[in-house]
């Protein structure tokens, strides 16, 4: 690349990426296990602080067996305030997620007065510590809230340990809340995700008891979320308006090499990188938050991180603030982190694998193949329920990964498909299939023999005896399903929401066709298993094994009655239907005027999102590319004019003319197309909100802004160097 020629923004930019330091991390400050979760404050530390009685009052509201008193909160809040100060903390908030799908704080100081001595002390109550009263008009509800209504509340959610968080030297002590209105509906993420977790614990509890395992008290739904994201330096993505105001490149032609050479994932870590991510780890150890896994991943410039599994609603919150400091991390370094589903055309996009499974209080992993047959024959039953519900709920599924920024990756060749299929590898598709048929099932071998079942009618099974197929939205992989298809940006409280209900309501049919058999003096092993084979039967469409980008499988998806939908407003409209999302309100994980407030925000931020990368692509076109392509037609002209001058043949001209003629065609082409893409964005602007609206933007606007950009990217392959004033593709992806 000729930096010589190069246009004076980018080559600035250049130079300062140059001039960088060597990148170096931070002292570690010993072993992890010393400092890990030190600006955390959890039950380990209140046992440290509180007498035993204070600790039992908590444990048994955080396990909703009975409410906190105030005196108790009280007691609570003086340790936790003499801790926060201690650590260096001035303020307090109520941490919360709102359906903007982001976080949100308030911060108070702990400074008040003292009437009674006359002085300014710190003070912490019992009723701030519980409670805060956030303005909530100013925060989306999807229509259930006016304007001028503008009480809500945030809720100390006990079960999620407090931390503080650390950002320029200013330190806050976080208290992980729900967010409610006056009405009492949420008006957040996280309260129908703990209702789900309760819902799901309850009826899997009675599941277990009744095929025998009377010792179990509740079960607790886990997760561990891969996170996937770009880093790229600052100072381009500043000079960048369209990655400023949407996230994502809106032009941008393609580079001589991408991904093709399979080189990155996995690849050295680059060191500048490498020293990001020890700081970045080192945060998330201090905030206690388990980060295990650190590597390339398939694009250039794109990274993951992956933690060890949690409770979802503590691995939901983690995940959120791992978002937050991914992104001030990456800053420090010089970097700007990117978690847009798509920032970048012609290379993979960015996900959020979530790998969802159950334990018991007994510390059993409901998916874990176990040693005797009980444990074999129930971890077949918990597999034959979950079959069903991702079956039954497939729709729900698809809605809950559904956003402007996922449908650019679904099914784009590097992320699943937008149909929902089950992938549970070789051999249970075998044992699956010989239960669904009555075949005998003794006769099934397994390579790798590591657990026997012990019984004639049931084979041998491996804990781990599967591939991984990347195509499939949802695959076993060995003691837990990888939801692979949700988006990196994504707050993951929806779609584990709409998973656990899902499990919950089959659970709850399993439990009831139990009951029916037993009571008709059918021993409970062979109901089990007959049950396990009517679930089987009941979802077989949902498991498929092959290449989920196929013709061939969008052609028996629906052959199977699956379905493909492609877009957000399409995904919304089918979630609408009563049929399914009624599990929903009839478990009370959500409230029928919640569960609208919901569908009405994502269609809401669908056309906004849209729209404001609509009026940025305009303003890039008027203000960088056409002023950069008047100029290249200028030198063009010039060049033709001074051959002219020459007495030269026409032949000695043709290629001048021919570089002129192409981008004039280019020009006139794209301010045609600027005029298109301007009318129906107007029209989807003036359309009533809601699905009609949004439906506009993804039939008209998206289209119009995909038609524009292939003709700025050839412009931006006729352009000189020397004119062109946006960081390219091959700099901000290669250049660090």
């Amino acid at each position: 690349m000729g930096v010589s020629k190069m246009h004076s923004t980018r080559l600035e930019i250049l130079k300062l990426i140059h001039k960088l330091p060597a990148p170096k991390a931070q002292e570690s400050g010993g072993k992890v296990s010393d400092y890990y979760g030190e600006l955390t404050f959890g039950i380990k530390e209140l046992e440290e602080l509180v007498p035993a009685a204070v600790i039992n009052s908590y444990k048994a509201a955080m396990s909703g067996k009975a409410s906190m008193d105030m005196a108790t909160a009280q007691k609570i809040a003086d340790v936790v305030k003499d801790w926060a100060i201690l650590k260096g903390a001035t303020h307090f908030t109520h941490w919360f997620q709102p359906l903007t799908g982001l976080t949100a704080e308030k911060h108070d100081a702990f400074l008040s007065y003292d009437f009674k001595n006359l002085k300014y002390v710190e003070k912490f109550s019992a009723s701030q510590l519980i409670m805060s009263e956030p303005d909530a008009s100013s925060f989306p509800s999807g229509g259930t809230r006016s304007t001028f209504e503008a009480r809500g509340y945030t809720a100390w959610d006990l079960s999620s340990p407090m931390f503080i968080i650390e950002n320029a030297g200013v330190k806050i002590l976080c208290i992980p809340s729900v967010f409610v209105s006056y009405t009492g509906n949420a008006l957040d993420t996280k309260m129908a995700l703990l209702r789900s977790m309760k819902i799901l614990s309850e009826v899997a509890t009675d599941f277990l008891n009744e095929i025998g395992d009377k010792k179990v008290e509740s079960v607790a739904t886990t997760i561990g979320t891969e996170q996937e994201y770009f880093l790229i330096d600052r100072a381009y993505f500043k000079a960048r308006p369209d990655l400023l105001m949407s996230g994502r490149t809106l032009q941008g032609a393609g580079m001589p090499r991408g991904q093709q050479l399979e080189d990155h994932y996995f690849g050295i870590i680059p060191a500048r990188v490498q020293a990001f991510m020890a700081d970045f780890d080192r945060e998330l150890y201090r905030l206690g938050i388990p980060a295990k896994t650190r590597h390339n991943e398939v694009a250039p410039a794109q990274f993951e991180i992956a933690p060890i599994f949690e409770v979802a609603n503590v691995a939901s919150d983690h995940n959120m603030l791992l978002m937050e400091v991914l992104r001030r991390k990456a800053q420090e370094h010089g970097f700007e982190c990117l978690l847009h589903e798509k920032p970048f055309a012609g290379i993979n996009g960015s996900g959020k694998h979530n790998n969802w499974s159950m334990a018991t209080d007994l510390g059993e992993n409901l998916l874990e193949p176990g040693n005797t047959p009980h444990q074999n024959v129930r971890f077949l039953a918990v597999l034959s329920v979950i079959l069903k519900a991702v079956f039954t709920r497939q729709i729900a599924l698809r809605a809950s990964i559904a956003s402007h920024g996922n449908d650019h990756r679904l099914g784009a060749n590097e992320a699943p498909p937008a149909i929902i299929s089950v992938f549970v590898g070789d051999l249970l598709t075998k044992i699956l299939g010989a239960l669904e048929r009555g075949d005998d099932l003794s006769k099934i071998s397994a390579e790798k023999v590591m657990i026997t079942f012990g019984l004639n009618q049931l084979p041998t099974l491996p804990k781990d005896n599967t591939d991984r197929n990347r195509t499939s939205p949802f695959a076993f992989t060995g003691n837990k399903f990888e939801f692979r298809a949700v988006g990196s940006s994504q707050n993951v409280s929806l779609p584990i929401t709409i998973l656990n209900a899902a499990v919950a309501e089959c659970f709850q049919e399993f439990t009831a066709r139990l009951k029916t058999k037993t009571a008709q003096a059918v021993s409970k092993e062979s109901a089990v298993l007959e049950i396990t084979k009517e679930f089987i039967n009941e979802s077989k469409n949902i498991r498929f094994e092959g290449n989920g980008y196929s013709s061939e499988w969008k052609h028996e998806a629906k052959t199977r009655g699956l379905s493909e939908l492609l877009t957000t407003p399409a995904s919304l409209k089918a979630f609408e239907k009563e049929e399914n999302h009624k599990f929903l309100t009839k478990a009370k994980v959500l409230s029928d005027e919640e569960f609208h407030s919901v569908i009405h925000v994502q269609y809401e931020r669908y056309s906004k999102k849209i729209a404001i990368e609509a009026h940025s692509l305009i303003q890039l076109v008027n203000q960088f590319i056409l002023p950069a392509a008047f100029e290249a037609q200028k030198d063009y002209a010039s060049s033709v004019k001074s051959v002219e001058a020459l007495g030269e043949s026409p032949t000695a001209l043709s290629a001048q003319r021919a570089h002129l003629k192409t981008l004039t065609d280019l020009i006139d082409q794209s301010f045609q197309k600027l005029q298109s893409l301007k009318k129906v964005l107007s029209e989807a602007e003036g359309t009533h909100e809601g699905f009609d609206q949004a439906q506009s933007f993804a039939e008209n606007v998206v289209p119009g802004m995909s038609d524009i950009r292939s003709i700025l990217d050839q412009i931006e392959e006729r352009v000189p160097d020397q004119h062109w004033p946006l960081p390219k593709y091959q700099e901000m992806l290669f250049i660090r």
